[in-house]
């Protein structure tokens, strides 16, 4: 193709992609028309230039090839005419953290020359997240501290550490990263809430992101919301045969409350995800109260909470009651008034799904009485209360049978069973050396039965709930746990870190 005058393509054009970037990719960018950007490279790495020119710059990416050769003088035109050392660096940087050379996403290795290489705010940003969604990480810390900029990802509900940067990298990255969430980069006293929209692998994947001022700077918090990963069969959560069929029947009832408990980051918006698209139809009119919204689920109305205007549960919930409802999730109850608009909206006809934060299922019943519902009230509108947590998965690769010392099956109160057999990973690449890779959910089930709703109407302590329920089969947190070690799914060291006796 002929070369075009430098004079010829707008500066804004040319800035859209960093020096260094065009150099690393071999790229050059020629015109933008109708939201696409069109440029120039050769045969070798055109879906690591639609990819990550695609996210750098937030356009549809157009390559057009041409020679090795022309793209050396398209380069020289444009960019200056660069030492053989400065592009052997550049693209070996790309070399290493671009998707289409990487053998094995999930070594450490990788991950950490990914950062340490890139000098610009625009590709450290773009790298990071692109990481980040590679190795299935749910959370990014970016923490700047006095000498370095920390950068960790949340792998498998475990932080680990990837980069460490210069200091001097973190005001642009951090302002990179509020750029591209739409904040206020001027403001730096007050936290803030934005969102990323990025699209990474032929899919589209949403970024909640969180400032809040520290001694040395903001903090940055991504949350990675990749609906690829939403598992929304409740076959495959983490339920045996008996608790599925309960839980199955329980959520088909036709009005009445479900809670699931449970500390942050423990599958809780998961299983409630799952359990809406399970009965969702075209007969039933299911509404949401969420604060946020983190994955859009067809036919089904999401409402997002905000605060500043007055749109807090409370409201929305009053609000949602004269739209016809079937069905209502309420995202969390935090205060005693949508604790009393959720139960009577329960006792009125409607089927109420809700999350509590509290260690266990009996628990969530005295706390809703600590909000202000009375005991009856709580006993005739519950109907089941499901607490979860999330245990790492035993990576299947690298694992091995272990023997539990004496103290540990004390502990476990395991006894002397010599046909109980315990695994545990050793680390490998394909977990990146952890002995864990992915995760799995245990449930506590307490399903609200006439006997047990007697106890609670007449103010029952939680140890009290908690031994009926056993009697009547409920299997604790720690069971569900025990069990899932006892299968080689997870590790006893799981067991005793997620749950209790």
């Amino acid at each position: 193709m002929s070369l075009p005058n430098i004079s010829d393509i707008p500066k804004e054009v040319l800035s859209t992609i960093p020096k260094e970037t065009a150099l690393g990719l071999q790229v050059v960018p020629l015109r933008i028309e109708s939201g696409t950007l069109h440029v120039i490279a050769n045969a070798g790495n055109i879906e690591q230039v639609k990819s990550d020119i695609g996210f750098i710059t937030g356009l549809c990416v157009e390559v057009e090839l041409v020679s090795t050769q022309e793209l050396d003088i398209f380069i020289s035109r444009f960019y200056g005419k660069p030492s053989i050392k400065e592009v052997n660096k550049l693209q070996t940087t790309y070399r290493q953290t671009g998707s289409q050379d990487v053998t094995d996403p999930r070594e450490e290795e990788f991950s950490a020359s990914a950062f340490q290489s890139v000098s610009s705010a625009v590709s450290i940003a773009s790298r990071m997240i692109s990481e980040a969604i590679r190795l299935g990480a749910s959370d990014i810390h970016v923490e700047p501290y006095e000498k370095y900029l920390r950068i960790r990802f949340r792998l498998d509900g475990v932080l680990k550490e990837i980069s460490k940067q210069p200091i001097e990298t973190s005001r642009a990255l951090i302002s990179r990263l509020k750029i591209m969430a739409d904040l206020d980069i001027a403001e730096k006293r007050r936290p803030q809430d934005g969102r990323i929209r990025v699209k990474e692998g032929g899919r589209v994947v949403d970024i909640r992101v969180s400032s809040l001022p520290t001694d040395f700077g903001e903090k940055i918090v991504l949350r990675i919301l990749d609906k690829t990963q939403l598992k929304l069969d409740l076959s495959v959560l983490g339920f045996d045969d008996l608790e599925l069929a309960l839980f199955q029947k329980t959520i088909r009832l036709p009005y009445g409350m479900i809670l699931v408990t449970g500390p942050t980051g423990s599958g809780k918006t998961t299983t409630l995800y799952a359990a809406l698209s399970s009965i969702n139809a075209p007969g039933v009119n299911i509404t949401t109260i969420e604060d946020p919204i983190e994955y859009n689920l067809a036919g089904i109305n999401q409402t997002q909470v905000r605060s500043d205007i007055g749109l807090t549960f409370a409201a929305i919930l009053r609000s949602i009651l004269r739209q016809d409802p079937n069905i209502i999730m309420v995202g969390e109850i935090r205060d005693g008034e949508t604790a009393q608009i959720a139960i009577r909206a329960a006792l009125t006809g409607h089927l109420v799904f809700s999350t509590l934060h509290t260690n266990d299922a009996p628990s969530a019943l005295t706390r809703l009485v600590d909000m202000g519902v009375e005991p009856f009230l709580v006993a005739s509108s519950v109907r089941m209360i499901l607490a979860q947590r999330l245990l790492r998965k035993v990576c299947p690769d690298c694992s091995g049978p272990i023997e539990l010392r004496t103290e540990e099956r004390a502990q476990l109160q395991l006894g002397e069973d010599p046909q109980v057999s315990f695994h545990k990973g050793c680390g490998c690449s394909n977990c990146n050396h952890t002995g864990y890779r992915g995760r799995r959910a245990v449930y506590e089930l307490l399903s609200i039965q006439d006997s047990l709703a007697d106890r609670i109407a007449r103010g029952a302590l939680v140890s009290e709930i908690r031994s009926s329920a056993r009697s009547h089969g409920m299997r604790t947190l720690r069971d569900s746990a025990i069990d899932a070690a006892r299968s080689g799914i997870t590790s006893i060291d799981e067991v005793l870190r997620e749950t209790l006796l």
